[in-house]
């Protein structure tokens, strides 16, 4: 399988990038997006070149490392399926493949195609935890849920926090990612102890990091998770609603 790879090329957060063009004349159809990067890099040490920096991590489709744009899209034109899992077969022969970091105000490169995606962690810290008392664990069936809430928690916990909603969005929001967090954490019985305290903090965080909602779903459209389009909502139901109960909650 051929492909002609332009692959973005920066050395640092201030330096000038440009696309770098690579041609593949042995891509096997299986590979994944990051096998392929693989593969040229390989090609590259052996030339004495430079390899092309890249983030990755678990490599199975739950950590968010591998977030990056392939022909303008987070993750590539497979639909629910991050980077690492994204194969060449979704590609015909000969075509140009355009390999790029995540593009958002909110994610300066640090090099090549890893981004600092640490304005996520940042909103995370503010309330993306729960509160315990310290001593002997409960039993588990002094801690009543049911099985629908716990359904819908588990949909929204499913988020990877990739980044890909805040790339694919023209005004560079997350508020997919925040309420995906906003919704898990108030549905579980151990999260709604400081639930509004949560709700103010992270939905502060975010809009100082971030922009205003876009309103037309391309979050939803790229994020591997799927994570719905109905949990942009909670960001502006949790924080209202914490306005209303007061400090206390």
């Amino acid at each position: 399988m051929k492909l002609t790879l332009e692959i973005w090329r920066q050395a640092g957060p201030n330096a000038e990038g440009n696309f770098e063009t690579v041609q593949v004349d042995d891509a096997d159809s299986q590979m994944s997006i990051l096998e392929l990067l693989d593969h040229v890099n390989a090609g590259y040490v052996e030339a004495n070149k430079e390899p092309f920096a890249f983030a990755s991590d678990c490599r199975e489709g739950i950590c968010g490392t591998c977030g990056l744009m392939v022909n303008g899209r987070p993750h590539g034109p497979g639909q629910h399926t991050p980077a690492c899992q994204q194969r060449l077969n979704l590609f015909a022969d000969g075509d140009t493949v355009k390999l790029e970091p995540l593009r958002s105000g909110a994610f300066p490169v640090i090099k090549d195609m890893v981004v600092d995606r640490s304005a996520l962690d940042r909103v995370m810290q503010q309330g993306g935890y729960i509160s315990v008392h310290a001593g002997t664990a409960p039993d588990a069936d002094t801690l009543h849920t049911n099985y629908e809430a716990n359904e819908l928690a588990l949909d929204h916990a499913a988020c990877i926090g990739c980044g890909a909603c805040v790339a694919a969005c023209p005004n560079g929001a997350a508020h997919l990612f925040t309420g995906a967090k906003l919704v898990h954490l108030s549905l579980t019985p151990l999260g709604t102890e400081e639930r509004g305290k949560r709700a103010r903090q992270m939905v502060d965080e975010l809009e100082t990091n971030f922009g205003h909602c876009s309103l037309y779903g391309e979050c939803a459209d790229v994020c591997p998770a799927g994570i719905p389009l109905t949990a942009v909502s909670a960001v502006t139901r949790e924080r209202a609603r914490a306005a209303f109960r007061g400090k206390d909650d």
